[in-house]
Parts: C-alpha cells; sequence; structure tokens
C-alpha cells in the first residue's frame, strides 16, 4: 500500500493509496484556525480542494459561537469549514459521537479528491478518531443508579477495592471519573484498563496523517488567554450567555459547563460581579490551555512536527506551511 507523502500529491484510494489528513493540534488561543485556514488556501492555490474540520469539543455546539471562538464567515476566508456548530446544546456531543461524524466528514472529502484539514485541541476526540474508543459495553442501568448515588469517599473506597490499578490513577475527590470506573468494572466485570487496551474503530491506520502541534511559549498563551476572554465580553459572550439560559438546559450537559458559561450565569443571577465573572474567566481558560499544552506536548505521536514559537505571527503560519510535506 502506498501512502500519500504530500498534501498536495494525487492520490488514488482504490488504487490502495493512503489519502493525506492534515491535522493541526495546539491549546485554546494558540493560533491555529489561523493556521489552518492558511493551509487550505495554500493548497487551493495548488489546486487542490481543502476542508477545514473542526476537532474542539466546545466550538461542535451552535449555542457557542463567541464563547468557544468558533471561526465567523469573515476569518474562513471562503474555505469549507465542517462540524462547526454542528450540534445543538441540549445533545451531548461525546468523543464516539464526534469520531463518527468527523470519520465520514473525511471520507467525503477524500470522496470528491479533496485534503481533510483537522484542527482543534480536544485530545479525546484526535485520539478516539486515529487509534479508536474502548468498547465498553452499556452500564447497567441499576449498577449506575447505585454508583451515581454514593458519595465519592465511598465510591472511591470501593474502588480501591474493586479496581485498585485505576484507583491509583484517579484523584479520590474525583467524583465523575471515581463514578465512572467503579460503574465499569461492576457492570462489566472488568476495569477501564481492560476495555481501554482494546480499542476498536479508529481510521488513523488507513490514512496518511500530516501532524502539526503549536506549542507556544507558556507566558504569551496566557496572555492571548485573557486577551480571548475579555474580547468575548467586547463581542456579546453576555448575550449568548442569557440565550443559553433561557432554554432552561440541564445543568450537568456540557454546553452548559463550558468555559464563560458558569461565570457569566453568574453575573446574570446577581452572584458577583462582572469584574469578579472575567477574571474566574480567564483563569479557567488558561488553566485549560494549561493542561492542553502538557496532553499535546506527550500523548501525541512523536513523529508529528512540535512547533514552539513565542508570539504567534504570520511568520509562525509559514514555518507550518513549510513543515507539512509537500
Amino acid at each position: 500500500m502506498s501512502t500519500a507523502i504530500s498534501l498536495d500529491a494525487p492520490y488514488d484510494i482504490e488504487a490502495g493509496d493512503r489519502p493525506p489528513l492534515a491535522l493541526i493540534a495546539g491549546p485554546t488561543a494558540s493560533g491555529k484556525s489561523d493556521c489552518a485556514v492558511a493551509l487550505a488556501l495554500e493548497l487551493e492555490r495548488r489546486g487542490r480542494h481543502a476542508v477545514v474540520i473542526n476537532a474542539d469539543s466546545s466550538q461542535v455546539y451552535a449555542d457557542l459561537t463567541i464563547l468557544s471562538a468558533r471561526p465567523v464567515a469573515s476569518e474562513m476566508s471562503g474555505i469549507d469549514h465542517r462540524l462547526f456548530g454542528a450540534w445543538d446544546g441540549a445533545q451531548s456531543c461525546s468523543a464516539a459521537d464526534w469520531a463518527r461524524a468527523a470519520a465520514a466528514t473525511i471520507a467525503e472529502v477524500h470522496a470528491s479528491g479533496g485534503v481533510p484539514i483537522l484542527v482543534g485541541g480536544t485530545g479525546l476526540y484526535i485520539r478516539t478518531l486515529l487509534e479508536g474508543i474502548a468498547p465498553v459495553p452499556p452500564i447497567e442501568p441499576e449498577v449506575r443508579q447505585v454508583v451515581r448515588a454514593l458519595p465519592v469517599e465511598e465510591a472511591y473506597a470501593a474502588l480501591v477495592e474493586e479496581d485498585p490499578e485505576r484507583a491509583a490513577c484517579l484523584a479520590p475527590a474525583d467524583t465523575t471519573r471515581v463514578a465512572r470506573a467503579l460503574e465499569v468494572v461492576r457492570s462489566t466485570g472488568h476495569g477501564l484498563a481492560y476495555w481501554q487496551a482494546r480499542p476498536s474503530g479508529g481510521i488513523g491506520h488507513t490514512l496518511s496523517v500530516h501532524g502539526a502541534v503549536l506549542l507556544p511559549e507558556r507566558q504569551s498563551l496566557y496572555h492571548r488567554c485573557d486577551l480571548r476572554f475579555t474580547r468575548m465580553i467586547e463581542r456579546g459572550a453576555m448575550a449568548e450567555v442569557e440565550a443559553l439560559l433561557a432554554r432552561r438546559l440541564e445543568p450537568d450537559l456540557p454546553v452548559m459547563r463550558a468555559i464563560g458559561v458558569p461565570e457569566l450565569a453568574g453575573v446574570i443571577d446577581g452572584r458577583w460581579p462582572l469584574e469578579t465573572a472575567i477574571e474566574r474567566g480567564a483563569q479557567a481558560t488558561r488553566n485549560y490551555a494549561k493542561r492542553q499544552f502538557t496532553w499535546l506536548r506527550h500523548q501525541l505521536p512523536e513523529q508529528w512536527t512540535r512547533l514552539e514559537f513565542e508570539n504567534y505571527n504570520a511568520n509562525a503560519v509559514t514555518d507550518i506551511l513549510l513543515r507539512f510535506p509537500g
């Protein structure tokens, strides 16, 4: 089987070629969306149709245009963008849900002879698409009900007894992950590690993946995070949250827990002033960027290009384009 050694090289899937997938990953506020558009424009200039596909867990929701920093039409520069705002906030988009949609979109782009450009910073989305997901069977409702009713201290103590390997990896106060690990071992008879060692559904082996990871200098990244949240307020983030609250969605839905929503909801409800919300939102953004930075630096394939830079600018974009094969 041959592979597409450059992004703009012709490929024949029926002949056994592995078609190309460009992938630009990076923490929030690192400039990856601009890079994806710049790469797409360069490929279009070379005569190859390019499509940008979202791999950000906040930008999938239609309700979060401003708070997710989803690209607007003027920023897309005429490039086709897919899976941005594709889910209604009332529907949770899991990694498996997104991976199925992304795989179908990638196949559609390849069928037309185009080049898909995946862009985002949600590591679980990227890993699920390329490597597959642990095939954990559905949890028995009775088991889930009992486990979710336990105080986290009792749940963790039970996990230490029933799946000590997983318990050692978790913080005792991590309510969500502790409950998930306990319900899996009780419902299936196997711990999460057993299922995670048997991933299924990944498409990475069918593609020629050209990956780049943006790793800006941390202090400059954090500064961009602060500026980003302030500008979101100026662009109308408060009205976006007001519209979201008016829908009276379940509070545990991902769209309701997205960075900025709880912080600004507190202002709307009169629990704290706007200045406090801005401070908390900026801090939450910085914390998220830090977690993304660490994950992306160490968990993605070693052969992917790591691009470290101090400040995002046009030169950084050019560098990214030149480092992609072809």
